[in-house]
């Protein structure tokens, strides 16, 4: 690997990936850690920034050179503003997309798993859905009530348009009192996340790039 490729990893977690034998050009972004939104993540914490990502994926819809992008995913989730405005925008790319879960794809983690043409998770990836939540002192109990609730039904709509799960089944998932400990929510390991119809395909890095190398193919 060259060295402006070791530091386009480094700045900005992404890669360009070439196959000569296919002629195809795929764009690689991580998305890893916390999801960073207006406040800065503590600085011994690993974090994938949406103000940093949001440029670079308007980038690859201008680059005609690029016919794909990849998006590997291992994430706790993070700020829900920015996590959905980072899956909005992954949506309305015109490019083949394809995402791999690989360890979690938490909380607002699912919105951005689901936001490519096609999923897959690895054997032992793992999500979890669970209710809106926040942190510090509410001013107006009800008004701040009734925002969570609306954010809450933004995120199960995104889940549910996206995928093939029912927004009614996302919910039951999301009030399951049994699943985690001392919270309510479920956590899916990699086949259930496919049984349940949240993500397409269990498979690993191999899959993944043949079936975006498909359809970039089709997309010709």
């Amino acid at each position: 690997m060259n060295q402006e490729k070791q530091e386009e990893i480094k700045e900005t977690g992404s890669i360009e990936l070439e196959n000569r034998k296919k002629h195809h050009t795929i764009k690689v972004f991580t998305i890893i850690g916390e999801i960073e939104g207006h406040e800065a993540a503590s600085s011994n914490t690993k974090a994938t920034k949406y103000d940093h990502l949001l440029p670079q994926l308007a980038e690859v819809e201008e680059n005609d050179e690029i016919q794909g992008v990849l998006f590997l995913l291992n994430t706790l989730g993070g700020d829900v503003e920015a996590g959905l405005a980072i899956a909005e925008m992954i949506a309305s790319l015109s490019k083949p997309t394809v995402s791999l879960v690989l360890g979690g794809s938490h909380s607002i983690g699912g919105p951005l798993a689901v936001a490519t043409d096609y999923s897959f998770i690895v054997p032992s990836g793992t999500m979890v859905i669970h209710p809106v939540r926040s942190s510090g002192m509410f001013i107006g109990v009800k008004q701040s009530y009734l925002n969570m609730v609306r954010t809450q039904d933004r995120i199960t709509n995104f889940l549910s348009k996206h995928s093939r799960i029912s927004k009614e089944r996302v919910e039951q998932l999301m009030l399951n009192p049994t699943e985690l400990v001392k919270d309510v929510g479920t956590l899916l390991e990699g086949e259930e996340a496919v049984k349940e119809g949240l993500i397409n395909e269990v498979g690993g890095m191999k899959e993944a790039l043949r079936k975006l190398h498909q359809m970039i193919d089709e997309n010709k």
